[in-house]
């Protein structure tokens, strides 16, 4: 029996899923959660076979407790459905085993073919399409850090992504910093130069979804 958990702090995107889950697939096993704090509560009350995960919440990026979730629940398959594009994410959730990646802007078709897939186990379509993802400066960068660059590359400043994330300005700064100087770059502008290098990485793109 799939036992469904839709982690998203939006209520709309958790009521939308689950109401296709069940009128779809006949599910009727599924709970909600809206933060890394309720889904990290909900995965030890309940055996789950399934998670459908945003990587951005409102306490925190999921890919930080990804090496919790991993290292107590080995086997659950986990589907991230999100706005941010796959590929600034790509290598941090292939190293703990995750290919399946659905945009919340990708079309109904395909969203559907994608929610089947993932339900019912059959196998991923990203990692055969991508192959192996080429190692770029970005790849040193923690959650938080891959968070704030996406933001930066929109040509957001400071405190507007702290306003974003919830987050002070100097706190911000202080990730902006950092960014810089993993990927040896001066400046928004040489770093917006380097993202343009590797486009794919930074797309939304449905071909890999």
């Amino acid at each position: 029996m799939k036992e469904l958990l839709i982690c998203d702090d939006h209520l709309m995107i958790r009521k939308g899923l689950v109401a296709i889950c069940q009128t779809q697939w006949g599910l009727t096993s599924i709970d909600e959660a809206s933060s890394c704090n309720e889904l990290m509560r909900a995965l030890k009350r309940k055996t789950y076979t399934h998670v459908i995960m945003d990587l951005v919440l409102p306490d925190g990026v999921t890919m930080e407790i990804l090496p919790n979730i991993r290292g107590l629940y080995p086997e659950l398959h986990i589907l991230v459905f999100s706005m941010q594009p796959f590929g600034i994410y790509r290598a941090g959730l292939a190293r703990y085993g995750i290919t399946r990646f659905m945009s919340k802007g990708a079309p109904e078709r395909e969203t559907f073919r994608q929610l089947q897939d993932f339900l019912y186990n059959s196998p991923s379509r990203v990692s055969a399409l991508v192959g192996p993802a080429e190692k770029t400066a970005f790849d040193r960068l923690t959650p938080r850090e891959t968070e704030v660059l996406h933001y930066l590359l929109m040509g957001m400043g400071s405190a507007e992504i702290g306003n974003i994330l919830n987050m002070k300005q100097n706190t911000i700064s202080t990730f902006k910093r950092r960014i810089l100087e993993k990927s040896n770059t001066k400046n928004v502008f040489e770093l917006k130069e380097l993202a343009a290098i590797h486009k794919d990485v930074f797309e939304l793109s449905d071909d890999f979804s």
